[in-house]
């Protein structure tokens, strides 16, 4: 019953549409070993293996993850089918994304507040400029 489904293949189109993806893309995430499709002459074949491997990169390229470390996580994974060191690594890789990204959010924050006050100072000096406008044309 699984074994049928196990079986199934798709085409670089196939799946292309399925995630909305050029084939450009795929092919260049199996140039970086992210995907292991087979040959059947020129064409490639995909497994339902690469089909999740593409869904699960394609989800952590969203949470910012790089592909070197998708690639780490897809070895790991393959080398300890139990997943413990896979485990133990993605929770040090969100650690570290969590940590970037509240520093990203710090930044912004800052460059929020800066941008306020200058802001403010253009305001002022615009209407500092208004008032002098003014006075000189009601003249002394």
């Amino acid at each position: 019953m699984g074994n049928k489904e196990d079986q199934h293949t798709y085409s670089i189109s196939d799946l292309a549409r399925e995630f909305d993806v050029t084939t450009r893309s795929i092919r260049f995430y199996e140039d970086q070993g992210l995907l292991h499709p087979t040959r059947r002459g020129q064409t490639r074949i995909y497994s339902r293996q690469d089909r999740v491997r593409l869904k699960l990169t394609l989800r952590g390229k969203r949470l910012g993850f790089s592909l070197a470390e998708i690639r780490e996580l897809f070895d790991l994974y393959d080398a300890d089918r139990s997943s413990r060191s896979q485990l133990t690594t993605m929770l040090a890789l969100i650690d570290e994304r969590r940590d970037s990204l509240e520093q990203q959010m710090e930044d912004i924050r800052i460059v929020l507040l800066e941008l306020e006050a200058a802001e403010q100072r253009c305001r002022e000096a615009l209407e500092t400029l208004g008032r002098d406008a003014e006075a000189k044309k009601k003249g002394p």
